[in-house]
């Protein structure tokens, strides 16, 4: 299994979504805060959509695709001129009983038509966060890039899907929404000449497979030396390059993706303690639990008792 996918078979992706918007004539709406990922894609007609206090508005045509990561409030239109009403308040007042939300501004013939299906990512704390650490706060995949064909497909199931309720509707749209996370995330790396981050990372041949090698195996005993042997550069060579690209050390991103396993062991397994220890290279449960301690601020122990309550709350 490669990196990317490694993180996001670990992702407890909460995937909501949202019924299809379809909007006619001037409107502009404003969104708050939101955590996580929010994405979408024109089923048909043209948008604009752009973060509240940035210069850029991005102009979205049928087929785009977009991707908000870092939770600050944004606002969409057909005429961005216009003073934004209160998003989540006007979706709330015009939502149809089949889910459809259909809004109708003024100057219906001098604004084309457009219709969006769009939802929101929610994570645990835990992978969530090294994956969107180094995304851009606003992603646009347009459907005339060569990498977005598989993306064309996904947008023409999830018009099908927010047409109405049917049965298997829930199923179909969160898995939806997981295609569209991997496909979008893949796009993105295609279409970006120098992506920073350990996504970035993943395209480097060297670090790359060094990433894969640490995700692939937490549990081996890896040391900086032997990581650099396995991928055929020197120590000096391969710290330095593994930094620039990923921003960390190799043994520093080692343990946090070490600790990001062992918490998603601890909250959704019943295994014991010197199992995720040995899963996660640590020679005892002794030995694990002071390092946990040391990462996370609290016991393995404790923290699957917290996460355990929490659960049940």
């Amino acid at each position: 299994m490669d990196a990317l996918s490694d993180v996001l078979s670990m992702l407890r992706v909460s995937s909501a979504l949202s019924s299809r918007f379809e909007g006619k004539g001037r409107w502009a709406f404003r969104f708050p805060a939101y955590q996580h990922i929010k994405f979408g894609g024109v089923l048909s007609g043209r948008f604009h959509l752009w973060l509240e206090g940035a210069r850029q508005v991005l102009a979205l045509e049928e087929g785009d695709f977009y991707m908000l990561t870092t939770g600050q409030p944004f606002c969409s239109a057909s005429d961005p001129d216009l003073p934004p009403l209160d998003g989540p308040l006007t979706y709330r007042t015009v939502r149809a009983t089949d889910g459809v939300v259909r809004y109708t501004g003024d100057a219906i013939s001098e604004v084309p038509a457009v219709s969006l299906a769009s939802g929101r990512f929610l994570f645990e704390d835990d992978v969530g966060e090294l994956l969107l650490r180094h995304l851009p706060p606003l992603i646009h995949l347009k459907a005339s890039d060569t990498n977005t064909s598989s993306l064309t497909h996904l947008l023409a199931l999830l018009k099908v899907e927010t047409e109405s309720a049917s049965p298997g509707t829930d199923v179909a749209r969160s898995s939806l929404a997981a295609l569209v996370l991997v496909h979008v995330l893949r796009a993105y790396l295609n279409t970006t000449q120098a992506p920073t981050g350990w996504l970035g990372a993943l395209s480097d041949p060297r670090v790359g497979r060094a990433l894969a090698l640490m995700h692939g195996q937490p549990g081996e005993r890896w040391t900086l030396d032997s990581l650099a042997h396995a991928i055929g550069m020197s120590r000096t060579a391969f710290a330095a390059h593994f930094r620039k690209l990923v921003g960390g050390s190799p043994m520093d991103y080692l343990n946090q993706w070490r600790m990001a396993v062992a918490r998603t062991a601890l909250r959704h397994s019943d295994d014991s303690l010197a199992a995720i220890a040995e899963r996660v290279g640590y020679l005892s449960d002794t030995a694990f639990s002071i390092a946990f301690k040391r990462a996370n601020g609290r016991s393995p122990g404790r923290f699957r008792s917290e996460q355990r309550v929490h659960t049940v709350t």
